[in-house]
């Protein structure tokens, strides 16, 4: 079976009913950034990473799938990632769908990128 990486995984299904903006992002070797936006709609779910201060100015998008647990106590959001695989990441590109359309050639880039972590 195909890994869905817009949808959350057992391990980090609270996620989708959380309100996660200002969450800490914790990627597989230590701070990643902070929750700017959350998508939690299954099928379309993602969290937006503003990375700053470690890379001011950069957001990335990733997909629900790539996000392994979350801690509502200390509101952490931990990723299957490392901090180098998100800055190599797809820049998020603002826009009113800018991941809700398979076709759409940013999605196709997101999914093509994390699904390599599922490989």
């Amino acid at each position: 079976m195909a890994h869905d990486i817009w949808t959350y995984g057992q391990t980090a299904a609270p996620a989708a009913r959380l309100d996660l903006i200002g969450y800490r992002v914790e990627a597989t070797d230590g701070f990643a950034g902070t929750v700017d936006t959350h998508e939690p709609t299954a099928g379309r779910a993602h969290v937006v990473v503003d990375t700053a201060p470690w890379i001011p100015g950069r957001r990335v998008i990733v997909p629900a799938g790539v996000v392994t647990a979350v801690d509502p106590g200390t509101e952490r959001l931990h990723i299957g990632c490392s901090k180098q695989q998100i800055e190599e990441a797809p820049q998020f590109e603002p826009g009113p769908d800018h991941v809700s359309d398979d076709e759409q050639p940013h999605r196709m880039g997101l999914v093509d990128y994390y699904l390599a972590f599922f490989r």
